[in-house]
Protein backbone atom coordinates (compact mmCIF):
# COMPACT_ATOMS: atom_id res chain seq x y z
CA UNK A 1 0.00 0.00 0.00
CA UNK A 2 1.36 3.41 -1.12
CA UNK A 3 -0.75 5.74 0.60
CA UNK A 4 -3.69 3.68 2.79
CA UNK A 5 -1.77 3.92 6.43
CA UNK A 6 -3.62 3.08 9.70
CA UNK A 7 -3.21 6.63 12.38
CA UNK A 8 -3.92 6.42 16.36
CA UNK A 9 -6.99 8.76 16.90
CA UNK A 10 -4.32 11.70 18.40
CA UNK A 11 -2.63 11.19 15.20
CA UNK A 12 -6.65 11.58 13.32
CA UNK A 13 -7.22 14.85 15.43
CA UNK A 14 -4.13 16.58 14.90
CA UNK A 15 -4.47 15.84 10.87
CA UNK A 16 -7.90 17.14 10.34
CA UNK A 17 -7.16 19.99 12.78
CA UNK A 18 -3.92 21.26 10.38
CA UNK A 19 -6.05 20.45 7.32
CA UNK A 20 -8.90 22.56 8.68
CA UNK A 21 -6.37 25.17 10.00
CA UNK A 22 -5.11 25.73 6.31
CA UNK A 23 -8.53 26.49 5.37
CA UNK A 24 -10.14 29.75 5.97
CA UNK A 25 -11.70 30.30 9.21
CA UNK A 26 -15.00 31.96 9.14
CA UNK A 27 -14.97 33.12 12.95
CA UNK A 28 -11.57 34.94 12.52
CA UNK A 29 -10.80 35.85 8.87
CA UNK A 30 -12.13 38.94 6.81
CA UNK A 31 -13.64 36.90 3.90
CA UNK A 32 -15.97 39.69 2.47
CA UNK A 33 -16.51 37.35 -0.67
CA UNK A 34 -17.59 34.43 0.00
CA UNK A 35 -21.16 33.10 -0.03
CA UNK A 36 -20.83 30.55 2.75
CA UNK A 37 -19.67 30.54 6.38
CA UNK A 38 -19.61 27.84 9.12
CA UNK A 39 -22.47 26.33 10.00
CA UNK A 40 -24.77 29.38 11.99
CA UNK A 41 -23.59 29.19 15.73
CA UNK A 42 -27.01 29.89 17.31
CA UNK A 43 -27.78 26.31 16.29
CA UNK A 44 -24.89 24.32 16.30
CA UNK A 45 -22.86 25.86 18.80
CA UNK A 46 -19.11 25.60 17.76
CA UNK A 47 -17.59 25.81 21.10
CA UNK A 48 -19.55 22.55 22.69
CA UNK A 49 -16.84 20.91 24.79
CA UNK A 50 -17.01 17.46 23.01
CA UNK A 51 -16.07 18.70 19.69
CA UNK A 52 -11.96 18.79 21.11
CA UNK A 53 -12.12 15.43 20.68
CA UNK A 54 -14.54 14.63 16.98
CA UNK A 55 -12.40 16.16 14.20
CA UNK A 56 -15.15 15.23 11.68
CA UNK A 57 -17.80 17.08 13.98
CA UNK A 58 -15.64 19.89 13.70
CA UNK A 59 -15.22 19.72 10.17
CA UNK A 60 -18.96 19.44 10.19
CA UNK A 61 -19.23 23.10 11.83
CA UNK A 62 -16.65 24.33 9.79
CA UNK A 63 -18.50 24.05 6.66
CA UNK A 64 -15.41 23.47 4.32
CA UNK A 65 -17.39 23.69 -0.02
CA UNK A 66 -15.54 21.38 -1.98
CA UNK A 67 -17.02 22.89 -5.46
CA UNK A 68 -14.81 21.78 -8.15
CA UNK A 69 -12.12 18.87 -8.96
CA UNK A 70 -9.05 19.17 -7.25
CA UNK A 71 -7.41 16.67 -9.27
CA UNK A 72 -7.53 19.05 -12.13
CA UNK A 73 -6.10 22.42 -12.39
CA UNK A 74 -6.26 24.77 -9.49
CA UNK A 75 -9.09 24.73 -6.72
CA UNK A 76 -10.80 27.30 -4.69
CA UNK A 77 -7.72 28.38 -1.99
CA UNK A 78 -10.26 29.20 0.76
CA UNK A 79 -10.50 25.25 1.65
CA UNK A 80 -6.85 23.93 0.75
CA UNK A 81 -6.38 22.02 3.80
CA UNK A 82 -9.59 19.83 3.72
CA UNK A 83 -8.97 19.43 -0.12
CA UNK A 84 -5.82 17.66 0.65
CA UNK A 85 -7.64 15.57 2.32
CA UNK A 86 -9.77 14.67 -0.62
CA UNK A 87 -6.54 13.77 -2.47
CA UNK A 88 -5.78 12.02 -0.10
CA UNK A 89 -8.88 9.36 0.05
CA UNK A 90 -8.44 9.41 -3.77
CA UNK A 91 -4.96 8.42 -3.72
CA UNK A 92 -5.39 5.55 -1.43
CA UNK A 93 -9.42 4.41 -3.41
CA UNK A 94 -7.90 4.97 -7.14
CA UNK A 95 -4.13 3.83 -6.37
CA UNK A 96 -4.38 1.37 -3.25
CA UNK A 97 -7.55 -0.17 -4.16
CA UNK A 98 -7.88 0.08 -7.84
CA UNK A 99 -4.33 -0.21 -8.63
CA UNK A 100 -3.95 3.09 -10.64
CA UNK A 101 -0.69 4.76 -11.34
CA UNK A 102 0.17 7.60 -9.11
CA UNK A 103 -1.25 11.08 -10.88
CA UNK A 104 -3.23 9.16 -13.61
CA UNK A 105 -6.65 9.68 -12.40
CA UNK A 106 -9.11 12.05 -11.89
CA UNK A 107 -12.01 12.25 -9.94
CA UNK A 108 -14.17 13.98 -6.77
CA UNK A 109 -16.02 12.84 -3.72
CA UNK A 110 -19.86 13.17 -4.86
CA UNK A 111 -23.10 13.07 -3.11
CA UNK A 112 -23.29 9.10 -3.75
CA UNK A 113 -23.37 6.72 -6.00
CA UNK A 114 -26.08 7.97 -8.40
CA UNK A 115 -24.00 11.44 -9.05
CA UNK A 116 -20.91 9.05 -10.00
CA UNK A 117 -22.32 7.16 -11.98
CA UNK A 118 -24.07 10.07 -14.06
CA UNK A 119 -21.12 11.85 -13.93
CA UNK A 120 -19.23 9.19 -16.32
CA UNK A 121 -22.61 8.87 -18.73
CA UNK A 122 -21.73 12.42 -18.85
CA UNK A 123 -18.54 12.64 -19.62
CA UNK A 124 -18.42 9.99 -22.31
CA UNK A 125 -21.34 11.11 -23.86
CA UNK A 126 -19.10 14.52 -24.44
CA UNK A 127 -15.89 12.64 -25.20
CA UNK A 128 -17.67 10.39 -28.29
CA UNK A 129 -19.45 14.24 -29.43
CA UNK A 130 -16.01 16.11 -28.85
CA UNK A 131 -13.88 13.52 -29.79
CA UNK A 132 -15.10 11.54 -32.52
CA UNK A 133 -17.89 13.84 -33.72
CA UNK A 134 -20.87 11.86 -32.51
CA UNK A 135 -24.35 12.99 -32.03
CA UNK A 136 -26.14 11.66 -29.59
CA UNK A 137 -28.55 9.32 -31.10
CA UNK A 138 -25.41 7.67 -32.31
CA UNK A 139 -24.22 6.75 -28.32
CA UNK A 140 -25.88 4.50 -26.54
CA UNK A 141 -25.92 2.64 -22.70
CA UNK A 142 -25.24 -1.02 -22.46
CA UNK A 143 -25.94 -2.34 -19.40
CA UNK A 144 -27.37 -5.46 -17.41
CA UNK A 145 -31.30 -5.65 -16.41
CA UNK A 146 -29.93 -5.97 -12.80
CA UNK A 147 -27.96 -2.49 -13.22
CA UNK A 148 -28.63 0.53 -10.75
CA UNK A 149 -31.14 2.56 -11.40
CA UNK A 150 -29.00 5.64 -11.74
CA UNK A 151 -28.30 4.27 -15.02
CA UNK A 152 -31.82 4.40 -16.51
CA UNK A 153 -32.13 7.75 -14.87
CA UNK A 154 -28.53 9.25 -16.29
CA UNK A 155 -30.33 7.75 -19.77
CA UNK A 156 -33.09 10.30 -19.55
CA UNK A 157 -31.01 12.92 -18.09
CA UNK A 158 -28.91 12.74 -21.26
CA UNK A 159 -31.33 11.91 -23.80
CA UNK A 160 -29.04 9.17 -24.91
CA UNK A 161 -30.56 5.69 -24.88
CA UNK A 162 -30.13 2.92 -23.10
CA UNK A 163 -30.00 -0.86 -23.71
CA UNK A 164 -30.65 -3.26 -21.06
CA UNK A 165 -29.30 -6.54 -21.72
CA UNK A 166 -31.54 -9.60 -19.76
CA UNK A 167 -29.59 -11.54 -17.67
CA UNK A 168 -29.86 -15.50 -16.60
CA UNK A 169 -32.04 -15.79 -13.41
CA UNK A 170 -30.26 -18.35 -11.82
CA UNK A 171 -27.01 -17.14 -11.82
CA UNK A 172 -27.78 -13.35 -12.90
CA UNK A 173 -25.03 -12.85 -15.62
CA UNK A 174 -25.23 -11.65 -18.87
CA UNK A 175 -25.26 -14.45 -21.80
CA UNK A 176 -23.54 -13.98 -25.04
CA UNK A 177 -25.15 -14.49 -27.67
CA UNK A 178 -27.82 -11.96 -26.28
CA UNK A 179 -25.34 -9.43 -25.89
CA UNK A 180 -24.52 -9.74 -29.46
CA UNK A 181 -27.91 -9.99 -30.83
CA UNK A 182 -28.69 -6.68 -28.35
CA UNK A 183 -25.50 -5.14 -30.37
CA UNK A 184 -26.63 -6.46 -33.74
CA UNK A 185 -29.99 -4.53 -33.38
CA UNK A 186 -28.22 -1.74 -31.90
CA UNK A 187 -25.51 -1.39 -35.00
CA UNK A 188 -28.93 -1.16 -37.46
CA UNK A 189 -30.83 1.20 -35.22
CA UNK A 190 -27.98 3.61 -35.71
CA UNK A 191 -25.37 3.44 -33.06
CA UNK A 192 -21.73 3.82 -33.25
CA UNK A 193 -20.83 4.41 -30.00
CA UNK A 194 -21.20 2.48 -26.73
CA UNK A 195 -21.12 3.49 -22.95
CA UNK A 196 -20.71 0.03 -21.10
CA UNK A 197 -21.72 -0.29 -17.70
CA UNK A 198 -20.31 -2.89 -15.66
CA UNK A 199 -22.17 -3.92 -11.80
CA UNK A 200 -18.92 -4.79 -9.34
CA UNK A 201 -22.11 -6.11 -7.04
CA UNK A 202 -25.41 -4.88 -7.85
CA UNK A 203 -27.77 -3.75 -5.58
CA UNK A 204 -30.44 -6.21 -4.98
CA UNK A 205 -27.97 -9.44 -5.95
CA UNK A 206 -24.62 -8.79 -5.40
CA UNK A 207 -23.68 -10.06 -8.62
CA UNK A 208 -20.52 -9.21 -10.93
CA UNK A 209 -20.36 -8.50 -14.14
CA UNK A 210 -17.67 -10.10 -16.86
CA UNK A 211 -16.47 -7.24 -18.39
CA UNK A 212 -14.43 -9.47 -20.66
CA UNK A 213 -17.91 -10.47 -22.17
CA UNK A 214 -18.38 -6.87 -22.97
CA UNK A 215 -15.19 -6.17 -24.34
CA UNK A 216 -14.91 -9.42 -26.62
CA UNK A 217 -18.37 -7.84 -28.26
CA UNK A 218 -17.51 -4.51 -28.69
CA UNK A 219 -13.74 -5.61 -29.85
CA UNK A 220 -15.29 -8.13 -32.56
CA UNK A 221 -17.38 -5.84 -33.92
CA UNK A 222 -14.92 -2.68 -33.91
CA UNK A 223 -16.86 -0.59 -31.78
CA UNK A 224 -15.67 2.60 -29.92
CA UNK A 225 -16.92 1.92 -26.46
CA UNK A 226 -15.87 3.24 -22.34
CA UNK A 227 -15.78 1.07 -19.82
CA UNK A 228 -17.71 2.52 -16.74
CA UNK A 229 -17.46 -0.02 -13.32
CA UNK A 230 -20.29 0.23 -10.87
CA UNK A 231 -18.59 -0.49 -7.79
CA UNK A 232 -21.02 1.46 -5.40
CA UNK A 233 -21.48 -1.31 -3.51
CA UNK A 234 -18.64 -3.90 -4.03
CA UNK A 235 -16.21 -1.37 -4.33
CA UNK A 236 -15.05 -1.69 -0.48
CA UNK A 237 -15.68 -5.48 -0.54
CA UNK A 238 -14.85 -6.96 -4.06
CA UNK A 239 -11.05 -5.79 -4.12
CA UNK A 240 -10.31 -7.68 -0.80
CA UNK A 241 -12.45 -10.88 -1.12
CA UNK A 242 -11.42 -11.65 -4.58
CA UNK A 243 -7.34 -10.40 -4.70
CA UNK A 244 -7.24 -11.75 -8.82
CA UNK A 245 -9.88 -9.55 -9.90
CA UNK A 246 -9.24 -7.88 -12.90
CA UNK A 247 -11.86 -4.82 -12.50
CA UNK A 248 -9.22 -2.24 -11.79
CA UNK A 249 -6.90 0.00 -13.34
CA UNK A 250 -4.95 -2.46 -14.52
CA UNK A 251 -7.32 -3.63 -16.81
CA UNK A 252 -6.88 -0.93 -19.31
CA UNK A 253 -10.21 -1.18 -20.87
CA UNK A 254 -11.71 0.10 -17.91
CA UNK A 255 -11.89 4.43 -17.68
CA UNK A 256 -13.71 4.78 -14.72
CA UNK A 257 -15.16 3.31 -11.43
CA UNK A 258 -17.81 4.40 -8.93
CA UNK A 259 -17.52 3.56 -5.56
CA UNK A 260 -20.06 4.48 -2.17
CA UNK A 261 -18.45 5.32 0.98
CA UNK A 262 -21.78 5.17 2.66
CA UNK A 263 -22.57 1.65 2.50
CA UNK A 264 -20.25 -0.72 3.39
CA UNK A 265 -17.44 2.05 4.78
CA UNK A 266 -20.31 3.50 7.04
CA UNK A 267 -19.60 7.32 5.97
CA UNK A 268 -22.51 9.36 6.23
CA UNK A 269 -24.88 9.25 3.66
CA UNK A 270 -24.62 11.37 0.71
CA UNK A 271 -20.95 10.27 -0.06
CA UNK A 272 -20.24 8.69 -3.27
CA UNK A 273 -16.74 8.57 -4.83
CA UNK A 274 -15.92 9.14 -8.95
CA UNK A 275 -12.23 8.34 -10.62
CA UNK A 276 -11.57 8.04 -14.15
CA UNK A 277 -8.48 8.28 -15.77
CA UNK A 278 -6.64 11.61 -16.79
CA UNK A 279 -7.70 13.14 -20.10
CA UNK A 280 -11.55 12.49 -19.52
CA UNK A 281 -13.53 14.66 -17.30
CA UNK A 282 -12.34 17.79 -18.95
CA UNK A 283 -15.17 17.28 -21.27
CA UNK A 284 -17.72 18.23 -18.66
CA UNK A 285 -15.39 21.38 -18.19
CA UNK A 286 -18.21 24.18 -17.13
CA UNK A 287 -16.27 27.15 -18.41
CA UNK A 288 -19.06 29.70 -17.26
CA UNK A 289 -18.29 29.11 -14.14
CA UNK A 290 -15.78 31.50 -14.45
CA UNK A 291 -15.99 32.97 -10.81
CA UNK A 292 -14.96 29.81 -9.32
CA UNK A 293 -11.26 29.29 -9.35
CA UNK A 294 -10.23 25.62 -11.38
CA UNK A 295 -13.97 26.22 -13.02
CA UNK A 296 -16.01 23.35 -12.02
CA UNK A 297 -15.99 19.97 -13.85
CA UNK A 298 -18.72 17.58 -11.15
CA UNK A 299 -22.29 17.42 -11.30
CA UNK A 300 -23.04 18.56 -8.28
CA UNK A 301 -20.87 21.74 -7.89
CA UNK A 302 -20.96 23.05 -4.33
CA UNK A 303 -20.81 19.87 -1.73
CA UNK A 304 -19.73 19.17 1.63
CA UNK A 305 -15.86 18.84 2.63
CA UNK A 306 -16.90 16.77 5.44
CA UNK A 307 -17.78 14.40 3.60
CA UNK A 308 -14.18 13.39 2.25
CA UNK A 309 -12.60 14.41 5.61
CA UNK A 310 -15.56 11.29 7.09
CA UNK A 311 -14.01 8.62 4.73
CA UNK A 312 -10.32 9.85 5.46
CA UNK A 313 -10.88 9.35 9.18
CA UNK A 314 -12.53 5.53 8.68
CA UNK A 315 -9.84 4.46 6.32
CA UNK A 316 -7.22 6.14 8.49
CA UNK A 317 -8.73 4.01 11.49
CA UNK A 318 -8.70 0.51 10.45
CA UNK A 319 -6.02 0.79 7.96
CA UNK A 320 -5.63 -1.60 5.29
CA UNK A 321 -5.22 -4.68 7.14
CA UNK A 322 -7.64 -4.21 9.90
CA UNK A 323 -9.92 -3.69 6.92
CA UNK A 324 -9.29 -7.30 5.12
CA UNK A 325 -10.02 -8.83 8.41
CA UNK A 326 -13.62 -6.99 8.60
CA UNK A 327 -14.04 -7.82 5.39
CA UNK A 328 -13.44 -11.65 6.05
CA UNK A 329 -15.38 -11.44 9.28
CA UNK A 330 -18.65 -10.47 6.90
CA UNK A 331 -17.52 -13.55 4.54
CA UNK A 332 -17.77 -15.91 6.98
CA UNK A 333 -20.81 -14.79 8.70
CA UNK A 334 -22.39 -14.78 4.91
CA UNK A 335 -20.91 -18.38 4.20
CA UNK A 336 -22.46 -19.63 7.24
CA UNK A 337 -25.96 -18.25 6.37
CA UNK A 338 -25.46 -19.54 2.89
CA UNK A 339 -24.70 -23.28 4.98
CA UNK A 340 -27.97 -23.00 6.59
CA UNK A 341 -30.13 -22.60 3.74
CA UNK A 342 -28.66 -25.30 2.28
CA UNK A 343 -29.23 -27.47 5.01
CA UNK A 344 -32.91 -26.38 4.64
CA UNK A 345 -32.86 -26.63 0.87
CA UNK A 346 -34.10 -23.20 0.39
CA UNK A 347 -32.48 -21.79 -2.83
CA UNK A 348 -30.85 -18.60 -3.23
CA UNK A 349 -28.15 -16.45 -4.93
CA UNK A 350 -24.89 -15.72 -3.56
CA UNK A 351 -21.69 -14.27 -5.48
CA UNK A 352 -18.93 -15.84 -3.51
CA UNK A 353 -16.95 -13.09 -2.99
CA UNK A 354 -19.94 -10.77 -1.71
CA UNK A 355 -21.82 -10.17 1.55
CA UNK A 356 -25.59 -10.55 -0.11
CA UNK A 357 -27.63 -13.68 -0.03
CA UNK A 358 -30.80 -13.21 -2.44
CA UNK A 359 -33.05 -15.98 -1.29
CA UNK A 360 -35.95 -17.07 -3.60
CA UNK A 361 -39.70 -15.37 -2.30
CA UNK A 362 -40.78 -18.67 -2.71
CA UNK A 363 -38.89 -19.97 0.15
CA UNK A 364 -39.29 -17.37 2.61
CA UNK A 365 -42.55 -16.71 4.06
CA UNK A 366 -44.31 -13.43 3.74
CA UNK A 367 -44.84 -12.58 7.26
CA UNK A 368 -40.98 -13.87 8.19
CA UNK A 369 -39.52 -11.40 5.54
CA UNK A 370 -41.41 -8.47 7.00
CA UNK A 371 -40.60 -9.11 10.61
CA UNK A 372 -36.30 -9.40 9.14
CA UNK A 373 -36.81 -6.49 6.90
CA UNK A 374 -35.77 -8.83 3.90
CA UNK A 375 -35.87 -6.59 1.16
CA UNK A 376 -37.89 -7.47 -1.84
CA UNK A 377 -36.47 -7.05 -5.87
CA UNK A 378 -40.35 -5.80 -6.18
CA UNK A 379 -42.68 -4.41 -3.79
CA UNK A 380 -45.67 -5.99 -5.14
CA UNK A 381 -47.46 -9.49 -5.83
CA UNK A 382 -45.05 -9.76 -8.87
CA UNK A 383 -41.64 -10.10 -5.87
CA UNK A 384 -39.71 -13.31 -6.74
CA UNK A 385 -36.86 -12.28 -4.50
CA UNK A 386 -35.84 -11.08 -0.72
CA UNK A 387 -32.27 -9.95 0.24
CA UNK A 388 -29.88 -10.68 3.12
CA UNK A 389 -27.27 -8.00 3.55
CA UNK A 390 -24.73 -9.04 6.27
CA UNK A 391 -23.73 -5.79 6.99
CA UNK A 392 -21.03 -5.07 10.30
CA UNK A 393 -24.02 -5.18 13.03
CA UNK A 394 -25.37 -8.04 11.77
CA UNK A 395 -23.77 -11.07 14.02
CA UNK A 396 -24.31 -14.73 13.49
CA UNK A 397 -26.51 -14.38 16.51
CA UNK A 398 -28.87 -12.59 14.19
CA UNK A 399 -28.98 -14.92 11.46
CA UNK A 400 -29.50 -18.05 13.44
CA UNK A 401 -32.46 -16.31 14.93
CA UNK A 402 -33.82 -16.14 11.39
CA UNK A 403 -32.94 -19.45 10.52
CA UNK A 404 -34.54 -20.49 13.70
CA UNK A 405 -37.86 -18.94 12.63
CA UNK A 406 -37.80 -19.89 9.14
CA UNK A 407 -37.02 -23.59 10.36
CA UNK A 408 -40.28 -23.62 12.73
CA UNK A 409 -42.17 -21.79 10.25
CA UNK A 410 -41.67 -24.37 7.58
CA UNK A 411 -42.35 -27.84 10.11
CA UNK A 412 -45.85 -26.15 10.86
CA UNK A 413 -46.51 -25.92 7.18
CA UNK A 414 -45.22 -29.83 6.85
CA UNK A 415 -47.22 -30.73 9.93
CA UNK A 416 -50.64 -29.27 8.97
Amino acid sequence: MEYWKKFTHSERLKHIKKALHSNVNFSEDPSLGYPASKLDEKVFNDEAPFLKDSPVLQSFVANPNHIGCHTFGTSEKAFKGTQDIEREVLNIVAVDIFKAQPDSFDGYIAPGGTEANIQALWVYRNYFINELNASPNEIAIIASEDTHYSIPKGSNLLMIDYIKIPVDFENRSVNKPTLESSIEKAIINGKKYFIIVANMGTTMFGSVDDVNTYVAVMEQNNLPFKLHIDAAYGGFIYPFSNTKSDMNFNNPNISSITIDAHKMLQAPYGTGIFICRKGLIENVLTKEAEYVEGMDLTLCGSRSGTNAVAVWAILATYGPHTWFEKISILQMRTTWLCNQLDELGIKYFRNPYMNIVTIKAEGIPEELAHKFDLVPQKHDETNQWYKIIVMGHVEVEDLLQFINELKAVRNLMVTN
